[in-house]
């Protein structure tokens, strides 16, 4: 016997208090109905429902029974919307990507994700830290994700380390926005706009140490994305670095510095057997690392 549809019958009956209106909720004729639930009821051992000529009525073992075969009916409901759901996705590409990542390389990785699946496959995106970008891989949530290097992947299948222009930027009235030949160490007094370390512990550090080698020990301050970042600098008391190219922006001055060394370093991370996808994303930064 199939049960849920056996317990959907005796739910309606109960819902309508009615066989007639029940077999009309159910697009069915009323005689099956009562043959089914009469089935259940053998199946069950209990009588469910009186039957009156006023309509149906609940025994007390239907009563009883009647909140748990509502959880039953319902579990199953929800369980065909989302195997639905699952089977819709099916071809699907889900992908993430870094917030250093310029938004046109992020657009740019979805045009290629595209071409990688079927015609109305859909391309998900996630924009977040690498820390958690990593876990999502691991645990199979995303095919792909582009992340920062470095940082801890052990486990994870990973493509080459790539380079992307990255600029610092100063607040317009710096003396470094104006001198000829800025230097680290004029940046002194200036806070860093900088993601949380705890974002990727790894690259954080690595910029740190970056910027001591270079005469430069500043104080951190958090900057979640560009937008925070270029806040913080037009607001006179931070220097950052972006991936956004100069552009006209109040408040703040790009300085073309060291680029070789504060480039962001990227890389693609991959589940197993996304290598088609994890392809087609690394070939976008490819085309955009430094010449």
């Amino acid at each position: 016997m199939d049960l849920v549809r056996h317990l959907r019958f005796f739910v309606a009956i109960a819902d309508e208090g009615h066989f007639g209106r029940a077999a009309a909720a159910l697009e069915m004729t009323q005689p099956p109905l009562s043959q089914g639930l009469r089935r259940l009821e053998r199946q069950l051992g209990v009588e469910l429902i009186h039957r009156t000529r006023q309509g149906a009525v609940l025994t007390s073992a239907g009563l009883q029974l009647l909140p748990r075969a509502r959880l039953l009916v319902d579990d199953a409901e929800q369980l065909l919307a989302e195997s639905q759901r699952i089977a819709n996705a099916r071809g699907a590409v889900h992908w993430g990507a870094t917030a250093a990542l310029p938004d046109r390389v992020i657009t740019a990785c979805v045009t290629a994700l595209r071409s990688t699946v079927g015609a109305g496959a859909a391309v998900s995106t996630t924009v977040g830290a690498t820390v958690d970008l990593v876990t999502d891989v691991r645990a199979g949530l995303h095919d792909v994700a582009v992340i920062e290097h470095p940082a801890l992947v052990d486990g994870i299948a990973t493509g080459p380390v790539v380079k992307v222009p990255r600029w610092l930027v100063v607040p317009s009235d710096h003396r470094s926005a104006v001198a000829e030949r800025p230097t680290f160490p004029m940046l002194a007094g200036l806070s860093f706009a900088h993601p949380p370390r705890a974002t990727n512990p790894p690259a954080f550090d690595t910029v740190l140490d970056l910027l001591r080698e270079r005469g430069l020990d500043a104080p951190t301050v958090v900057a979640r994305d560009d937008r925070a970042t270029l806040a913080a600098v037009a607001a006179g008391t931070s220097f950052g670095l972006t991936t956004t190219p100069p552009s006209p922006t109040p408040g703040v001055t790009w300085l073309r510095m060291a680029p070789q060394a504060i480039a962001l370093r990227l890389r693609v991370i991959r589940r197993p057997g996304a290598d088609v996808h994890a392809d087609a994303v690394d070939r976008v930064l490819y085309r955009e690392r430094l010449r």
